[in-house]
Order: structure tokens, then C-alpha cells, then sequence
């Protein structure tokens, strides 16, 4: 019975530092919105909120893709940054396009993701939309759509940017 008594009184003194030893930068999830998570990590020491979904559709399907997901993230040095990880490395000076109701939202590449050119914009279009297609071009100048769902993303982007408010 003593050697129960002493294990436990082991193990309660080892849980706070095993917790310690997680990551602190490791990412903190702030909620489920929707079609939407929230999450925050830190990086260089600075917090870092963001706000993602993945496509609820891909035409055409393409072999070995991974996974497609649309994020916004708020910085205290950047706000509204909008990006979509593509699965596949775009093509050289491929551009996207982002469509979100009536708004057609241009975007950049990098070799597997693409930034919005006018992220500010970007986050108010999907504010009021409904859904969002993004048409770029994919491996062999095809042309792929992938379709994300803005349902929960008001919430989601009112966590983040309470989690990491604008600098005053």
C-alpha cells in the first residue's frame, strides 16, 4: 500500500512537469465553427491566430493531391493574411483566382500555396459569402476548382481576432 502511495505522489509531481515538456509553441485550438476551426500557436515568440477549412470539393481529382485548405491568419505585424495550400506545386507564375459571390479575389503563387494579393478584402468578401471556389491552374496547365464552404467563418475570424487583437 505504501508503494501505491508513493507511486501516485511520483506520478502527481511528474504530471505538471510532463505538461511543461509539450511544446509551448505547439497550436492551441480556440473552437470548431461551422465548416471552420480556430487555432493559436506561437511563433518567434510572437502569437500567431489563424482560422482554416479544407475544400468540401476538387475537380478534377488529382492523384497523390493533399490536402486543400483555405486559412486566414492575424498577426500583430500582418493582418488578414488569406492563403490556400494547394496539395500540388503550381505550375511557374500560375496565378488563382478566389470567388466569392460576386467578388473575384486575385491570388499569387509560391510553390504549393497561394496568397491573396488584397487579403483586407479577401476576409470581407468571405465575411458575407456564402461559399468560395478557387480556379488556378493545376500540373499539366489544367484547370482546378475547389470549392470551400464559409459556413462559421464570421465566428471563426471574430475568435481569432479577439485572440489576437489589432495593435492600437
Amino acid at each position: 500500500m505504501r508503494q501505491l502511495l508513493i507511486l501516485a505522489a511520483l506520478l502527481a509531481l511528474a504530471l505538471p512537469a510532463a505538461r511543461a515538456a509539450v511544446a509551448p509553441d505547439a497550436p492551441r485550438r480556440l473552437g470548431g465553427f461551422g465548416d471552420w476551426i480556430a487555432a493559436t500557436h506561437v511563433e518567434a515568440g510572437q502569437m500567431v491566430c489563424y482560422a482554416f477549412t479544407r475544400a468540401r470539393s476538387s475537380t478534377p481529382r488529382l492523384r497523390g493531391r493533399g490536402d486543400v485548405v483555405l486559412t486566414v491568419t492575424e498577426r500583430t505585424g500582418g493582418r488578414d493574411a488569406v492563403a490556400i495550400s494547394a496539395g500540388y506545386a503550381y505550375p511557374a507564375h500560375a496565378t488563382v483566382q478566389l470567388h466569392v459571390g460576386r467578388a473575384v479575389l486575385e491570388f499569387y503563387t509560391a510553390p504549393r500555396s497561394a496568397f491573396a494579393r488584397d487579403g483586407h478584402a479577401a476576409v470581407a468578401a468571405m465575411l458575407h459569402g456564402h461559399a468560395a471556389v478557387a480556379q488556378g491552374s493545376g500540373p499539366r496547365h489544367t484547370q482546378v476548382n475547389d470549392d470551400f464552404s464559409l459556413h462559421g467563418f464570421a465566428a471563426a475570424y471574430g475568435a481569432i481576432a479577439r485572440a489576437c487583437p489589432a495593435p492600437s
